[in-house]
């Protein structure tokens, strides 16, 4: 029997490998950190581009450079992306990016800045963005299923009420949704700390959960217990979610597993920035707390629309997809309502339901989808924060 939900619709623009966008950017991307400005000159240069400047790319190695590359890729291959435009200042890495980025069809060319010197490249790179920006603007939306749309989500600065009321929010969201055949994503590894029984269970099969509690537990090892000086207080949880009420990482964590409702199941987890490959559902990405990482790395995994529950106030956007801020807390509303998308407050007095929020976000999602700037995007937050697993050689 078919839901409410099944007839939603949105229109998108639908790419050539199939994906479903809902933006349509031209993107100028540095494949190291001595790009930017040749990247910046060509995003000055052409109206309509939007440069990636970042602070990575030189000397990484193993796995550190595989994520990279995967970052890079996928940032590229979104499909928010209409176009891409790579530099970097040697042609074999660069290629290796243009060359994953056009298994989705989209144009994309890649520059060298070496035997051509920035003044060439950005001159050659700038004539191919505007051809690039004149093809994205003649790109029209069409009206697609629900089901074809990628949704992320984390929550920052959170408080006693994301656990109460935004993050119930978004659980609710993917509770509706993924039965309709979306994907979602959640992650934040450090964060489930104290609910890791509870995670391991929501897994699709116990096979899944056991691999899932493997990664938390090498997380947990590897990076945290082998590198925090005393604990992890003012850093896990923050001082924002210390002045909110949230005094332990298990507090959070409840909160924060809120994020995937009552009846859903993630069916695999995902590296850092990795696409999918198990069908539509919800998944698990192996991913820092760190705001504006986490939300880049959900883009380079192929998400096109990002929902954020906050309690506190985090401000944090993303330049290629929309982030979509939910919040129960009536101070945060009441100070800081430019930066919110979705007030649930309501919750908390008691006159609205979690379902009601819910559908709140869903009605939201979908305006999004259709091109409504969310408060991000329209104050200008376009923070890409690349993750490095070590240090370069």
């Amino acid at each position: 029997m078919a839901s409410k939900y099944s007839n939603l619709t949105f229109k998108g623009y639908r790419r050539d490998n199939g994906r479903v966008g809902v933006r349509n950017h031209v993107v100028i991307l540095p494949v190291d950190d001595i790009s930017n400005a040749a990247c910046e000159a060509v995003a000055n240069n052409i109206k309509g581009t939007l440069a990636l400047p970042h602070s990575y790319g030189r000397l990484q190695f193993g796995a550190d450079l595989d994520l990279h590359f995967r970052t890079m890729i996928g940032t590229g291959a979104n499909p928010n992306v209409a176009a891409a435009i790579v530099i970097g200042i040697e042609p074999g890495w660069t290629k290796k990016i243009v060359d994953g980025i056009a298994e989705t069809g989209k144009p994309v060319t890649g520059f060298s800045i070496e035997k051509n010197g920035d003044l060439k490249t950005i001159m050659d790179a700038s004539r191919k963005a505007q051809e690039y920006v004149q093809y994205a603007s003649e790109l029209q939306r069409e009206e697609c299923p629900i089901s074809d749309i990628w949704v992320s989500t984390k929550c920052g600065e959170s408080d006693t009420t994301t656990g109460l009321g935004s993050c119930p929010t978004v659980g609710n969201m993917y509770d509706k949704l993924l039965p309709e055949g979306i994907y979602g994503v959640f992650g934040e590894t450090s964060e489930i700390t104290g609910g890791e029984h509870i995670a391991k269970a929501r897994a699709i099969n116990p096979e899944v959960g056991e691999r899932w509690y493997r990664m938390w537990k090498a997380y947990q090892d590897d990076v945290i217990e082998a590198n925090k000086v005393d604990d992890l207080s003012e850093s896990q949880p923050t001082k924002g979610n210390i002045e909110g009420g949230l005094t332990t990482i298990e507090e959070k964590a409840l909160g924060n597993l809120e994020k995937i409702g009552r009846t859903s199941k993630y069916i695999d987890i995902l590296e850092p920035a990795e696409q999918p490959k198990s069908g539509k559902g919800l998944y698990f990405m192996d991913s820092s707390s760190a705001a504006a990482e986490c939300v880049t790395l959900m883009a380079a995994g192929g998400y096109v629309v990002h929902t954020f529950p906050t309690g506190q106030g985090n401000i944090v956007g993303n330049p290629i997809v929309p982030v979509i801020k939910i919040t129960a807390n009536p101070r945060t509303l009441r100070t800081m309502s430019e930066h919110i998308d979705v007030d649930v407050t309501g919750i908390l007095r008691r006159d609205m339901t979690i379902d009601q929020a819910g559908d709140a976000l869903i009605e939201m999602i979908v305006r999004t989808a259709n091109g409504r700037f969310t408060a991000a995007e329209s104050l200008g937050h376009r923070e890409f924060v690349m993750t490095k697993l070590y240090r370069s050689a």
